[in-house]
């Protein structure tokens, strides 16, 4: 079993990790295709905004049957942790593993793994969120199915998320 990380944005080379802005609405900030032939096991995840946001809003980590539009990431955006590792499996296209949606899709079934609610009166600690699960509690993502984080505000905000997993 290997393990991976990645952010919602290109891998950063000369210039610092991206942001992206949530919009005013749902949009998926960061999306990871499985193969039909793999299953992940969830490690990690969190986020970071870069100011309060003006209005109420929530982040998701969820499991979809549908696909999201999105950038479609390269391979050298799925980070092994390991640098002895190979190659993810993972799917990269633009309703693959990718970030930044246009279009979220149809969702007809969803599975939450974890969600939280970011107050318009947030302080720090608020705007910052880390979430590692304990090793007899960590969700497995189902082989052909989306790993998504979607966040739902009124008013735009910048966030970068992250997801780490074994496969």
């Amino acid at each position: 079993m290997h393990r991976y990380k990645i952010f919602n944005g290109p891998m950063p080379t000369t210039a610092a990790q991206q942001k992206v802005t949530t919009g005013t609405g749902t949009k998926t900030m960061l999306q990871i295709a499985l193969p039909s032939t793999r299953q992940i096991q969830l490690i990690s995840w969190g986020f970071t905004l870069d100011a309060v946001p003006a209005s109420a809003g929530q982040v998701e980590l969820i499991q979809t049957d549908v696909a999201a539009t999105v950038t479609a990431h390269v391979a050298s955006g799925l980070q092994p942790l390991d640098p002895n590792a190979p190659a993810s499996l993972m799917t990269l296209s633009t309703t693959g593993t990718g970030y930044t949606a246009t279009a979220e899709g149809t969702v007809t079934a969803t599975r939450t793994f974890d969600t939280n609610l970011v107050p318009p009166a947030a302080g720090a600690t608020d705007i910052n969120y880390y979430y590692q699960w304990m090793p007899d509690e960590r969700p497995i993502v189902a082989a052909s199915k989306f790993l998504r984080v979607r966040a739902t505000f009124g008013a735009a905000v910048n966030m970068t998320c992250f997801v780490v997993w074994d496969e």
